[in-house]
């Protein structure tokens, strides 16, 4: 049997800037080899946090909703939005929570706290135990090709626009090797002023 979490194809990538941060996804939807669909996104915003969520396409639909409840309960309760610290640690216990029947999933944290304005990302295993990081994290079928464009092409402290200039190339150049991702992607930049999406056209083959 194949990797549950291989088989509908997707990678993900965060990094750290300069006061700023970038998360960015492709946009595959398959079922292996065969291709269904070029607009699955697998990145989700939280208030200022967000999760990109790469394995089968099933449990990332469940997770997504998930996290939405919990989140919406959270700030309900405490009266103030999530930080991407304490989203974190939301995500790892609700990973082990199913520890013995895991979601097929591989998530990553992206965010800027709102009172400090230090960026945070973080990576995941089946059941959540957190992998912190300060440079970048990757996660997805082509996880392995991603970890090398990133150590070539990351650098500490970069602005905004030069952060999606290096995310969008690993991203793009990390999945031209892998067949199961890529058809088209998505770049979210996070600073604490504002939020900025932008798409990005890849190859269709």
């Amino acid at each position: 049997m194949s990797n549950p979490s291989e088989i509908n194809g997707g990678s993900v990538v965060a990094m750290v800037g300069k006061d700023c941060v970038a998360i960015a996804c492709d946009l595959r939807l398959g079922m292996q080899a065969l291709t269904i669909s070029n607009d699955f996104p697998k990145i989700f915003q939280f208030n200022n946090s967000f999760i990109g969520l790469t394995g089968l396409a099933s449990d990332v639909t469940t997770l997504s909703e998930v996290f939405r409840y919990k989140v919406n309960l959270y700030n309900l309760r405490e009266e103030r939005d999530i930080e991407p610290e304490t989203f974190a640690n939301l995500v790892s216990s609700t990973l082990y929570e199913k520890r013995f029947g895991p979601y097929f999933v591989g998530p990553i944290v992206a965010g800027i706290n709102s009172k400090s304005g230090n960026p945070f990302i973080c990576g995941f295993d089946l059941v959540g135990c957190i992998n912190f990081a300060k440079d970048f994290v990757v996660g997805g079928t082509s996880s392995d090709q991603l970890f090398g464009m990133c150590e070539s092409l990351w650098e500490p402290d970069l602005a905004p626009e030069d952060l999606f200039e290096t995310i969008s190339q690993a991203l793009m150049n990390g999945q031209d090797r892998d067949a199961l991702s890529g058809w088209g992607a998505v770049v979210y930049i996070i600073t604490k002023e504002k939020i900025v999406k932008r798409l990005l056209k890849t190859r269709q083959d």
